[in-house]
């Protein structure tokens, strides 16, 4: 005898998830919302929630609710109401309220009061719970959106990504601002560049680029320096000079801010911040012109083999009034200031210069974004400039040797991310761009 089977009874359907931004395609639906608690109130038995998701945040009423500590995630479902006052114009009537996960304590920090009273290191001391703030993750969603656009645009020149090597023998600069480790009893440190590594890379795909952190022991305290940062590294070969490495980053900084134009305005005008347009031809000066603009135009006398933080602001300062351009190119550096890779620049005669490198800068709303240049590719100039700089060519020897097999003449620049991050959106700290920053004093979160 067998028994027959019963088909069982079909689970109740639950609703889709809905995100705060879609709001507005559902007035009068109901609809089922996840996210934190931004905010809370309870006012004579009613109760406003302010639900944050990825999307953004919207104003959910109920009555008789249990409401959990802020930061909890919770399920809310409920009908769309259109309100003028509530956060996007639309509120949600709660008619079941579920807490996924509770807080179990509350938060050291008010994410929504953060802006008005909390010191900015205790901002960094509680990072884990702070950068959930609306515009802290909408720093980092821009940086997001901003590396994406980097990677795109360079695919479709024909770059490759390649990954190169932490853990490293010796600098790629030469300096000494790197960080030691103990590698299985050799003594090792932490890449300052991938620098030699892409030169590398150029005998093997040509055009190539990485997106990855680098490490520099510095030991500054200012708002515009990390001690780990985001490096977005380019190279390029069979060049003519850097000229040719300028227009690429022109045409790669005018698809990032088109990109950044079509996905994150929303978080631009959140933060109070302006994309800007990229000129067709960002202008170029010359270091030495630069520094005698700056003397002469605004009384400020630059020390030293480089531009100083205010010659920076002041040139940019004159750009954008002459010439309406938030961006300008600082080129022709001596050869004191940059590493030993760089190439000599060409004298009117033809012969190359002994003091003069095809190193440039990119200065962007005050400050340098960018270094890059031509790199030498010939083995006796390199050897030549390796001994010239009082480097010992014998840790060297994995960079150096390539160029023995016929590299060809490149060249390319490196943009920090978090720099251009803050820059783009009035960030007034280098640090607050960076999720979990590393500065001199600072290892956790």
């Amino acid at each position: 005898m067998t028994t027959e089977a019963h088909p069982t009874e079909p689970a109740q359907q639950r609703l889709p998830r809905t995100l705060t931004r879609d709001l507005n395609h559902h007035d009068g639906q109901t609809v089922r919302l996840q996210g934190f608690v931004h905010a809370r109130r309870d006012l004579g038995g009613v109760q406003f929630v302010v639900l944050r998701d990825v999307s953004g945040v919207t104003q959910c009423v109920g009555k008789g609710l249990n409401l959990p500590l802020a930061e909890s995630s919770v399920e809310v479902t409920g009908t769309v109401k259109a309100h003028p006052k509530a956060p996007g114009g639309f509120e949600v009537q709660i008619s079941e309220f579920r807490v996924i996960s509770a807080a179990v304590e509350a938060s050291p920090v008010e994410i929504p009061k953060m802006e008005w009273n909390v010191n900015p290191e205790t901002m960094l001391d509680y990072r884990v719970v702070t950068v959930r703030g609306l515009k802290e993750r909408a720093a980092l969603k821009v940086q997001a959106e901003l590396v994406a656009a980097f990677r795109d645009h360079l695919m479709t020149e024909g770059f490759t990504e390649i990954s190169t090597p932490k853990i490293v023998s010796a600098g790629a600069e030469g300096g000494a601002n790197l960080f030691p480790i103990d590698y299985f009893g050799h003594p090792a440190y932490l890449a300052q560049s991938p620098q030699l590594y892409k030169q590398i890379m150029v005998g093997v795909f040509e055009r190539v680029f990485e997106v990855a952190p680098v490490y520099r022991a510095e030991e500054h305290a200012t708002s515009r320096h990390l001690n780990e940062y985001l490096s977005l590294d380019v190279e390029m070969g069979f060049i003519e000079d850097e000229e040719d490495v300028m227009s690429l980053e022109n045409r790669l900084l005018a698809s990032i801010m088109t990109r950044l134009k079509a996905t994150s305005q929303a978080e631009f005008d959140l933060l109070g911040a302006t994309i800007p347009d990229v000129p067709a031809h960002i202008p170029r000066i010359t270091l030495l012109d630069a520094r005698a603009l700056v003397q002469e135009k605004y009384g400020h006398v630059v020390g030293g083999k480089d531009l100083d933080p205010e010659a920076e602001r002041l040139l940019c300062q004159h750009y954008a009034e002459t010439q309406g351009s938030d961006f300008v190119f600082v080129t022709k550096y001596p050869r004191a200031a940059r590493p030993f890779y760089a190439h000599p620049d060409s004298n009117p005669d033809g012969s190359l210069s002994s003091e003069i490198t095809r190193g440039f800068d990119l200065l962007f709303r005050g400050i340098e974004i960018t270094s890059g240049g031509q790199r030498i590719h010939d083995h006796a100039m390199l050897m030549d400039s390796i001994h010239a700089y009082k480097l010992k060519p014998e840790t060297l020897e994995g960079y150096t040797e390539v160029f023995k097999y016929g590299m060809p003449p490149h060249g390319g620049f490196a943009i920090g991310a978090e720099r251009l991050t803050a820059k783009l959106l009035g960030i007034s700290n280098v640090r607050y761009a960076r999720a979990f920053p590393r500065d001199r004093h600072r290892l956790t979160p």
